[in-house]
């Protein structure tokens, strides 16, 4: 500085190395604070000091800190800036560091390092108080003249800056406010240099040399704006000439080349050509409207918006949406049912009404609904029937999987919904829309998506259906939806009254072995590169897979086990391949030995030898049921029925499940106590109800069929407790359809007698001992065949369910019907029930 405005700084500073950046008189830098040196300075010298002295310190450039203490200080460089810490900010992540913003005061020189541990600390010497302007009249001029070239510089170089930004505007008021000697300083942090040229200003001591050096520095960069915007006028003048052109040539009408050339250029700018394609697009005048609207905001936007890019999705998706494109319908009655049995073995019911259901689509174009909704256990082909609808129908197909789904319709700024996002893909507004596991939504505070399918799924709402993202309607009466479902207890009731329901049993063990015969056994081989000529699986085979390894209502688990034997021979027939290569090169040593010498003695093949040249096994390998253990392992299912039911207080009754139906033994014991009654099984409210309404009942009916205790009382429950299990402890159960097996299960205990181990049954009961009928009969019935069982007991208003039942099925079983629980009883023990009051009518109603 001048001597007219001297500065006076401690001659004792502690100093802060730093090798990032150099710190000028006037200028203002941050520095990270991480070494032991350093740090030590910050805490000790700036946290805990309390007076302005202690926020004075000494910048060192050019000098790394070394990283611990125990090292010795490196060389210091020799000329520093006294500053003025401005601000500390700390921080412990990853590591204790802190960043301080100091401001330069003046230079300085280091007279001698008065210590060096915790921190450096040093004698200097101010410098810039040092400094006065000569005295001569010429040494004065000629600094004048230095003064006053750097001055128009600097003017020159802040004047081709845009002027309207503020730091700007001041940086052009401190050039006339600040002392002449000062500028270079500030100049040199400001315009872009580097740290070595910054090290040159901070050691030029004398002012000529400061002003020497700088005024190059600053010819520099007033040369690289000008040749910046000489560029930038170059674009802009361009620019113009190609929006002058164009209406021009559109004015002139030059046909041939002038015209292609004249697309090529629009087709260039993207929103131009954006805009063309929104005013031919198909959609309805509202979406039009709202897309032209977007096109003026992005032509007014600049590209670095971060809105930019969204409004320009938007419109690409509105462009790509199929707001008028469909496919024609092809399909005959006779083809698609030809194709529907080709694809699907058995489901008979569920291909009557698909072909119901697309006749009527072919009588009439424009139907609305209904929608199809498949209800059945896992693995019976539901998703595959709605892609041979689409198949029959040459449709496009698209699958949304529902499970876990939080919302249909997504928020603006987002994206698009899964129904929007499927049209888009498939390219036409009319393709078969299969929405997969709808039981499954999920509900969040996103929103319910079942709420969102009530406006997808009404025939009468969808042909206006607003996504939240598009925010304009479009048009879903002509997709075709058709929704599959483990069970419908799960689906809101106000989404299940807009679906028509049809329901999918499981399949029976024949239908089973034609479809794996069919469709699964080629599919394996063809997966793992077999042929029927290597590997035969015979329908016997087939039938102790389906008994023994496997007890479901589809049939995923026997493609599996399939395809674990189709494993297993690969590796036999991979083997023999390798063995019959050996083979053949014996073969062909052995004949070349015997052109070369034919008197000599063969010679013997050890049993090595013949061990290592086997013969490869013979095609085609027959998998018979020695081979399925081998290759699958022990049965994991046996026949237990016959040696569960082998005491008394046993009975087996009939649940269905999302999985489809199962046979569940009920098991009951008694023993002395006060009269309690213990149920186990994880049971439901409903299944509770039913065990206390059996207890009831024989409680009741105890002296008609002379049913006592322990003691040879009728009240049963006289100084008895009784416990009820239902096994598979971890499974919970519930329903009322247990109702009649809890009766005989207790009516044997009590009478000492065994149920039939063949019998099984179902139905709900009542206090008067009415048996009302209950759902899931096919299943429940499938289930039984599947135990081997013989009798099956059901409510006499099911016996109208009988008629879905397979006719092989109904020819293996025996149903006996009931309306109350004396014929229930009757039909599930040897020779009847009796009742003491009248001996007369023993016989059974069968």
């Amino acid at each position: 500085m001048s001597s007219g405005s001297p500065i006076q700084i401690p001659s004792r500073l502690p100093l802060l190395l730093t090798h990032e950046g150099v710190l000028l008189p006037g200028s203002t830098m941050r520095t990270s604070v991480d070494s032991a040196r350093n740090l030590q300075l910050v805490r000790s010298r700036l946290l805990k000091g309390t007076s302005l002295q202690s926020t004075i310190l000494g910048v060192i450039p050019n000098t790394p800190d070394p990283a611990s203490d125990a090292q010795d200080l490196p060389p210091l460089h020799r000329i520093g800036t006294a500053a003025l810490a401005v601000q500390v900010v700390g921080s412990n992540w990853p590591k204790p560091h802190y960043t301080l913003l100091v401001t330069g005061l003046c230079r300085f020189q280091i007279v001698q390092v008065l210590k060096e541990k915790p921190y450096p600390v040093a004698q200097v010497e101010q410098l810039d108080r040092l400094e006065e302007f000569p005295s001569t009249l010429q040494t004065r001029e000629e600094l004048g003249e230095l003064s006053e070239q750097f001055y128009k510089y600097a003017v020159q170089l802040v004047e081709m800056l845009d002027m309207s930004v503020p730091a700007v505007a001041k940086l052009r008021r401190l050039l006339d406010s600040l002392p002449r000697e000062a500028l270079p300083d500030i100049l040199t942090s400001i315009i872009r240099t580097s740290n070595k040229e910054k090290l040159q200003i901070l050691d030029a001591v004398s002012l000529e040399d400061r002003f020497k050096m700088t005024i190059p520095l600053l010819v520099r960069q007033i040369e690289g704006l000008k040749l910046l915007q000489k560029t930038r006028k170059h674009k802009q003048d361009d620019e113009k000439r190609v929006i002058a052109i164009r209406p021009m040539r559109r004015v002139t009408h030059v046909p041939g080349a002038l015209e292609e050339e004249e697309e090529e250029e629009e087709d260039s700018d993207d929103v131009v050509l954006l805009e063309r394609k929104v005013r031919s697009s198909s959609m309805p005048e509202q979406a039009r409207r709202v897309c032209l609207k977007e096109v003026k905001r992005l032509k007014k936007m600049p590209q670095s918006m971060p809105e930019y890019a969204l409004t320009r999705n938007y419109l690409e998706l509105m462009v790509e949406l199929p707001w008028n494109k469909s496919t024609t319908d092809r399909w005959t009655s006779r083809a698609a049912r030809v194709l529907l049995d080709n694809d699907h073995y058995a489901m008979e019911k569920l291909k009557k009404r698909v072909l119901e259901y697309l006749a009527v689509r072919q009588l009439r174009n424009n139907l609305k609904g209904p929608i199809l909704c498949f209800v059945g256990p896992p693995g019976v082909g539901k998703t595959s029937v709605g892609r041979s609808v689409a198949k029959t129908l040459g449709r496009e197909f698209h699958r949304i999987a529902l499970g876990g789904v939080c919302d249909q319709r997504t928020y603006v700024g987002s994206m698009p919904g899964r129904i929007i996002n499927g049209l888009k893909t498939v390219g036409v507004n009319n393709p078969v829309f299969l929405l997969d596991e709808v039981d499954k939504l999920g509900k969040s505070l996103q929103g319910d998506p079942a709420a969102a399918l009530l406006e997808v799924l009404d025939p009468e709402q969808n042909h206006n259906f607003t996504d939240h993202y598009l925010n304009v309607a479009f048009d879903l009466s002509q997709v075709l939806f058709i929704a599959t479902a483990n069970t419908t207890a799960t689906i809101p009731a106000a989404l299940l009254d807009r679906m028509e329901v049809i329901q999918v049993p499981g399949y029976t063990q024949e239908e089973k072995i034609e479809i794996a015969h069919r469709h699964l056994i080629p599919k394996q081989l063809d997966q793992h590169g077999l042929t029927p000529q290597q590997l035969q699986i015979p329908p016997a085979t087939t039938l102790g897979i389906i008994t023994r390894y496997t007890r479901e209502a589809g049939v995923r688990s026997l493609d599996r086990k399939l395809g674990a034997i189709c494993r297993a021979v690969a590796v036999k027939v991979a083997e023999g391949q390798h063995r019959e290569a050996k083979l053949e090169r014996a073969d062909a040593t052995e004949a070349e030995g015997g052109e070369h010498s034919d008197d000599t003695e063969p010679q013997p093949v050890s049993d090595s030898g013949a061990a290592g040249l086997a013969l490869p096994p013979e095609m085609p390998i027959l998998i018979d049921l020695h081979a399925l253990k081998d290759i699958l392992g022990p049965p994991m299912y046996e026949m237990e029925v016959s040696e569960r039911l082998s005491q008394p207080g046993v009975a087996i009754g009939l649940a269905w499940t999302p999985l489809g139906g199962e046979i569940m033994f009920v098991e009951a014991s008694r023993m002395d106590g006060e009269g309690q009654l213990t149920l186990t099984g994880q049971l439901g409210d409903v299944m509770k109800e039913s065990a206390h309404l059996a207890i009831s009942w024989l409680r009741s009916n105890a002296k008609k069929y002379h049913l006592t205790n322990a003691s040879g009382s009728f009240d049963l429950l006289d100084n008895t407790d009784i416990h009820l299990h239902f096994p598979a402890g971890a499974v919970t159960k519930d329903g009322p359809s247990a109702g009649v097996t809890i009766v005989t299960c207790l009516a044997s205990l009590f009478s000492g007698r065994l149920v039939r181990s063949d019998v099984a049954m179902t139905g709900e009961i009542t206090l008067r001992g009415l048996v009302l009928p209950v759902g899931g009969i096919k299943d429940k019935v499938l289930a039984a065949h599947r135990a081997g069982l013989k009798r099956v007991i059901l409510p006499q208003r099911n016996e109208k369910d009988l008629e879905e039942i397979p006719g092989n099925v109904r020819r293996d079983l025996s149903f006996v019907t009931a309306s109350c629980l004396d014929e229930v009883l009757n039909a599930a023990f040897d020779g009847g029930f009796s009742v003491k009051t009248r001996p007369g009518l023993l016989n059974s109603k069968l």
